[in-house]
């Protein structure tokens, strides 16, 4: 693993001490054989997968919050049917569950299949705080997206967390995986900029075979050219073996500042959770080793 200079540390330990990991419901029991190294409390984001019925991810929830957890169930607005629908999810996680967060997406149905075309009418429902919940979640998009301009991202992102504000929740932003920590940097100077000072995690790809990391990037249409591997780290010599997010942490530690705010990651463990944890032990272990380093430099 490699980690910045010492004359640029500045404690990329720091980053994975709050983390939140990206469970679906059939990789449940993967995350009980590993709960007991994840700090108590992390946040559990559920995401909202085709062929998992609300039973699955509402028996998720329920799983990861006896594992001592905090579960995080996505809402899909464009695949769920009615309101009555969402309201009797919402209701049912947190009494099932004690759900007090949940992540709201539009969805990739280009028609939806009930009254909600996008997360904004999800938010607009009052379901949400009439059931309890504390935080919403929503995307944030450091590296574009496919059908909106970046001035209607940016716009539909302040509305909604204005919205959710107004609506006596806290907004919390998590943005895509991406590999370019600088367009990340980027991204979070400008959004601090335009006033938006919520919380942010930022999506990392776990430790993975790039073949699978290739993969789900152009499932999600993550950028991932030869320019983009070779920031995050891999030689287009060695497309074949496994690759950890070292240097993108590396790069995103060294360039945060206070004024960038609340940050911390969330885990995309697409080479399994197991794999995940062990990359976050060893990197947050590798780093205390040099935070006394560090300190004797300043």
């Amino acid at each position: 693993m490699s980690l910045i200079h010492p004359s640029t540390y500045q404690s990329p330990g720091n980053i994975t001490d709050a983390y939140s990991l990206e469970v679906s419901a059939r990789d449940i029991s993967a995350l009980a054989a590993t709960a007991s190294r994840i700090p108590p409390g992390s946040t559990i984001s559920i995401p909202y997968l085709p062929g998992q019925d609300n039973d699955a991810r509402l028996a998720a929830a329920r799983a990861v919050r006896a594992l001592g957890l905090e579960p995080m169930p996505h809402l899909s607005a464009r695949r769920i049917a009615s309101l009555a629908e969402l309201d009797s999810f919402v209701k049912r996680a947190v009494a099932e569950a004690g759900v007090e967060r949940c992540f709201v997406i539009a969805g990739d149905p280009p028609t939806p299949l009930g009254p909600f075309p996008d997360s904004t009418s999800l938010i607009e429902t009052g379901v949400f705080e009439r059931a309890g919940i504390q935080v919403v979640g929503v995307g944030g998009h450091p590296e574009g997206h496919p059908v909106m301009s970046a001035t209607d991202r940016w716009n539909v992102l302040e509305r909604k967390c204005h919205g959710i504000g107004m609506r006596g929740m806290t907004p919390l932003i998590v943005t895509q995986f991406g590999f370019d920590a600088d367009i990340v940097l980027t991204w979070m100077k400008t959004l601090r900029e335009r006033g938006i000072e919520h919380p942010v995690r930022v999506g990392v790809p776990g430790p993975a075979g790039i073949a699978v990391l290739a993969r789900y990037a152009a499932l999600c249409g993550v950028s991932a050219c030869a320019s983009m591997w070779s920031k995050y780290g891999i030689s287009l010599g060695k497309l074949f073996g496994t690759a950890g997010p070292d240097v993108f942490v590396d790069r995103l530690a060294a360039g945060l500042t206070q004024a960038h705010g609340n940050v911390s990651l969330h885990f995309f463990p697409f080479g399994g959770i197991a794999q995940s944890v062990k990359w976050i032990e060893q990197y947050r272990s590798r780093a205390e080793k040099l935070r006394p380093v560090s300190a004797a430099l300043l």
